[in-house]
């Protein structure tokens, strides 16, 4: 006796592609039922509420916002016009390699700890020095630059 061609894996992904077009035109039927067709173009359009909510009534008039044009900015904010932050900082050394040339930085104002490297020094530093630096973006994050002892 011949065996069927059709493997078990082929029969049940037939059912699957079946199942999948009666589900499609079912879909297909229901909406079409319930298609509300002859709607005026007012009861399709949709309002947006002061709070941003979708809603079926137009908005009060009463509650319309006057905006003048000059305070509608569209460009950028222009680089005089934005917060400098302070270049020059101070800090304390929390640790520094000699022999890898590298050690991290305390910022007394933001508590952060800055990575420096030995190029980025004008005089020699160890551990617990106060020293004043300026901070530039590295490779990995904020890198302490142009970093000298503070006087005491």
């Amino acid at each position: 006796m011949a065996r069927s061609q059709a493997t078990f894996g082929k029969k049940e992904n037939e059912k699957k592609r079946l199942k999948k077009r009666t589900d499609k035109a079912e879909k297909k039927e229901e909406r079409q039922a319930n298609a509300q067709k002859g709607q005026s173009l007012e009861d399709m359009l949709a309002y947006v509420d002061e709070n941003g909510n979708i809603v079926d009534s137009p908005p009060d008039p009463k509650k319309k916002k006057v905006i003048n044009q000059e305070d509608i900015r569209i460009t950028t904010m222009k680089q005089e016009d934005m917060e400098q932050p302070d270049v020059i900082r101070k800090g304390t050394v929390t640790f520094f390699n000699d022999s890898k040339g590298y050690g991290f930085i305390k910022d007394q104002q933001t508590q952060e700890s800055i990575f420096v490297h030995a190029n980025g020094l004008i005089n020699q530093i160890k551990e617990n020095d106060k020293v004043i630096f300026e901070v530039a973006m590295g490779q990995k994050g904020p890198t302490a630059v142009s970093v000298k002892l503070a006087e005491a």
